[in-house]
């Protein structure tokens, strides 16, 4: 389990993550939504140990981040963050074949080998294995950083806006992807996510926050209620049931939100 207890993160003044508890139990997948500038991705890299938090804690297993060795913590827990652009030229093999490292130590075995197949099949890149990241699209680079994370094998998951650069098609095959991560890998998936549609669909908890503090956390049922998502992104918006799956009709006219 991943717990956070008081997590806060200032920059000068400035509050982005304001005294957040929350708790991630082993399994499924939880979606942190909120409007630009809410703390999303900075909560994420704390959660990682990318960032120092300024007050408060995250646990990971009962033990405090900050006493995990990183060796072990790379072998538990993978992020993905938005910036993942690298100055090497890289193949695609070469980039998900670095997601073995915390475990190969740079020595790739035939059991690495294997995982680093499984994550090129998993995510659909074997024909393009083989070329430069340069000369991929934005959404075949995406994918390609998600493979390594996938490589790497890990108990947790932590992926920063993964449908960056996706079209609807892979943004939906990742969805299902990452929700099978979790229902037949047993993975615990945490995702940040602009689009409250693909987190109502796909994930079992929601996570809103705005102006770094922690509004609401719930099933989507809780949280796909037009009164609370008015609250979170100061927008008018009709909630509509799609079979299982409540939906907001944010991006209608405000005259056919009324």
């Amino acid at each position: 389990m991943i717990e956070t207890h008081a997590l806060t993160k200032r920059y000068g003044q400035t509050t982005v993550v304001d005294a957040v508890s929350l708790d991630f139990p082993p399994g499924g997948l939880s979606a942190i939504i909120g409007p630009n500038g809410a703390g999303k991705s900075t909560l994420l890299c704390m959660l990682a140990r990318l960032l120092d938090a300024d007050g408060g804690e995250v646990r990971l297993d009962g033990r405090a981040l900050a006493d995990w060795p990183n060796a072990d913590l790379a072998c538990r827990l993978a992020i993905l963050r938005q910036d993942n652009h690298l100055a090497m030229r890289l193949s695609v093999r070469d980039l998900v074949s670095f997601g073995r490292y915390p475990h190969s130590k740079g020595r790739i075995t035939p059991a690495d080998r294997e995982q680093i197949a499984a994550a090129l099949a998993y995510m659909d890149l074997e024909a393009i294995a083989d070329r430069f990241l340069d000369e991929l699209s934005g959404g075949q680079r995406q994918r390609a950083f998600i493979a390594m994370v996938l490589a790497q094998d890990t108990d947790y998951i932590l992926l920063d806006e993964p449908l960056n650069n996706l079209d609807l098609r892979h943004a939906h095959d990742m969805m299902r992807q990452l929700r099978q991560l979790a229902d037949e890998r047993g993975k615990t998936v945490l995702v940040v996510l602009h689009d409250i549609n693909f987190a109502a669909a796909w994930s079992d908890r929601i996570i809103a926050m705005k102006n770094g503090r922690l509004l609401h956390a719930g099933p989507p049922a809780e949280i796909m209620r037009p009164e609370v998502l008015e609250e979170i992104y100061d927008l008018s918006m009709p909630v509509h049931q799609l079979g299982a799956h409540p939906a907001g009709l944010y991006w209608l006219p405000a005259a056919a939100r009324e």
